[in-house]
């Protein structure tokens, strides 16, 4: 049994902060010209009180599911602020998702009330109201009338109801975790799943207040958006601006100044490519102040470690950051101090890179079944290369059996953080969920001797070669995405004599090289190109060597000139490869490489 602190409950959190931090901006969105408009706690705590009302009007009770199919927006954090006042389940759903999902997270999570973004979603829910027989009524978010999320306020305002505080074990949210076979499974987290896990995170980043302000750039459908963004901020009493879309993410992180991110390892990839694309461009002096700059940072951080400083190292430093490095801090907004990323291990190099520019990254580790952190660095304890320590309440037990005799075997979590099991699959959950509570994950690592956590790989995507020698391929396709002239990649070989790679090249970069050499700059010819093609082969080679075994290092490539998206399947939500669909779709072409 967990004992729980205060807050213990997410009512009781966003009620302190909307008593606290009333005149504090909330949320920032952008108008139609582009520029942020911010609302305050107490605005945001109206709309709650309202649609609360409106929602119990509309025969809401406590359990009873009200779901969603929107972006991050404000309405998403009332909605689900509302819901949790008269002790429903809250159930998001993508905008951008097969409609086969959200029929089956429709009748799966019994949603009695649905909200939806967009007439089309809202057209294509009503064309199969026949198939849902659980769903009593579906709101628009925009507009006005009775059938919109206005005409719920309204009606709340007219008949308002008080809040009611969950017990900690009260179930929040099913989250559908995009799985990358089957239907989605629905996690059920409670209340003081989510509580304790922002509780413990804010211990691990106390310098966080309600003088901070985010970039709201990971989907909150998703439980690592949902936790350090929605529920961090909102007890800090913080602020969140939303990002338009990823092409707009350096002008929105202009306008919003944010001063602290959550974020994935892609985010920060994609910038520091984009970096050193532009110098390798622009060259002359500037190119080699950013290089002068890069190489004196990493002297002053090995002399630093070890006591030592160096004049000469600092003054090059200083020369760099005046003309360079400063106008890359602009770019993020010129206030961001920090950020926090999951997902994947940020690779050591990039993330001292962000740390010499006065940006350190610090990774952590969880599940959504785990709410999601279990670990976490920080400000006062950090080992790049790992994703931190256990966070406070919570334990991780390193199951040795599978492990060959190494020192990492399946990463298990205990802790208040770990999910109630899988909604309606009693098996699945049995699978998962030891008799004392652990969680198994799935994922291997190791606890080195200061108690930090290293990830080795996924038990489910490991696999042997034909010589019998295991694979962890997402760790070699991390370091192959990391090259500029790749968007994307993926490792196979199983029971084969060598490893495969299959690549999506960045079509963008390859542009400006095709055009200067008088080359076709569409996407299919670029991939049929021998000069292009053995060139990036070349580059991916020389890239892995020294840091994969040879066995690792793929011998054959196949370029795709379409990309792996949501929308031809091959990812899930969370931008999780989905391998057996990539494989199943050019197992042809795969096996021409053995062959």
């Amino acid at each position: 049994m967990h004992i729980f602190e205060k807050p213990d409950n997410l009512v009781e959190l966003i009620e302190n902060s909307l008593a606290k931090y009333p005149g504090n901006a909330m949320f920032g969105t952008k108008n139609k010209e582009g520029e942020y408009e911010w609302v305050t706690y107490r605005e945001v705590g109206e709309r709650i009180d309202n649609l609360r009302g409106g929602l119990s009007h509309a025969g809401i009770e406590k359990n009873d599911a009200v779901g969603i199919i929107a972006n991050n927006r404000k309405e998403w954090a009332i909605t689900a602020y509302a819901t949790f006042g008269l002790g429903g389940r809250y159930i998001p759903m993508y905008e951008k998702e097969l409609v086969k999902i959200w029929k089956h997270i429709i009748n799966d999570g019994g949603i009695k009330l649905l909200l939806v973004a967009t007439q089309e979603i809202y057209d294509q829910i009503e064309a199969m109201r026949e198939e849902l027989p659980g769903l009593a009524s579906v709101y628009l978010i925009e507009g006005e009338g009775e059938n919109t999320m206005a005409g719920l306020e309204k009606m709340g305002a007219a008949h308002p109801v008080a809040s009611i505080r969950p017990k900690p074990e009260d179930i929040a949210v099913l989250i559908y975790t995009s799985g990358t076979t089957g239907n989605p499974k629905g996690v059920l987290l409670s209340h003081g799943n989510f509580t304790s896990n922002v509780l413990a995170g804010h211990k691990v980043f106390s310098g966080l207040t309600e003088n901070d302000r985010g970039l709201s750039i990971l989907p909150w459908a998703h439980s690592f958006g949902q936790t350090g963004e929605l529920y961090l901020y909102s007890h800090i009493g913080g602020s969140i601006g939303f990002m338009g879309d990823v092409t707009t993410l350096g002008d929105d992180m202009e306008k919003v100044r944010p001063t602290f991110l959550i974020a994935v390892p892609r985010v920060f990839n994609k910038i520091y490519a984009g970096l050193w694309a532009k110098m390798d461009e622009k060259g002359g002096l500037a190119k080699k102040l950013f290089e002068m700059g890069i190489a004196a940072a990493k002297k002053r951080r090995q002399l630093s470690e070890n006591g030592q400083s160096d004049f000469f190292a600092n003054l090059k430093f200083r020369m760099a950051d005046a003309v360079v490095f400063s106008k890359i801090r602009a770019r993020f907004g010129g206030r961001l101090t920090g950020a926090l990323s999951g997902s994947a291990t940020m690779n050591v190099e990039i993330g001292h890179f962000f740390s010499d520019l006065g940006i350190p990254v610090y990774d952590c580790y969880g599940l959504t079944e785990t709410s999601p952190a279990a670990t976490m660095n920080g400000p006062l304890a950090h080992k790049p290369g790992s994703v931190g320590r256990p966070i406070e309440h919570v334990r991780v037990e390193i199951d040795k059996r599978f492990s060959d005799g190494g020192e990492d075997g399946e990463i298990i979590i205990h802790g208040p953080n770990v999910m109630q099991g899988y909604h309606n699959k009693p098996e699945a959950t049995q699978e998962v969920m030891n008799a004392d509570g652990g969680f198994r994950t799935g994922d291997r690592g190791r606890l080195d001797k200061d108690g930090f956590l290293f990830i080795t790989g996924r038990i489910k995507e490991q696999y042997k070669l034909e010589n019998g020698k295991y694979v962890f391929p997402a760790a070699i396709e991390e370091e192959i995405k990391l090259h500029p002239l790749v968007e994307n990649a993926m490792i196979h070989g199983e029971g084969q004599a060598f490893n495969v790679c299959l690549v999506v090249p960045d079509f963008s970069v390859l542009e400006k090289y095709a055009s200067e050499h008088n080359m076709p700059t569409d996407p299919n010819s670029l991939v049929q190109k021998k000069e292009i093609t053995e060139m990036i082969s070349g580059e991916i080679i020389k890239s892995l060597k020294g840091k994969f075994g040879g066995y690792e290092i793929p011998r054959k490539f196949l370029y795709l000139s379409e990309n792996f998206t949501l929308d031809n399947g091959t990812l899930t939500q969370t931008m999780k490869l989905k391998r057996r669909v990539v494989l199943e779709q050019r197992k042809e072409q795969i096996m021409e490489l053995y062959t």
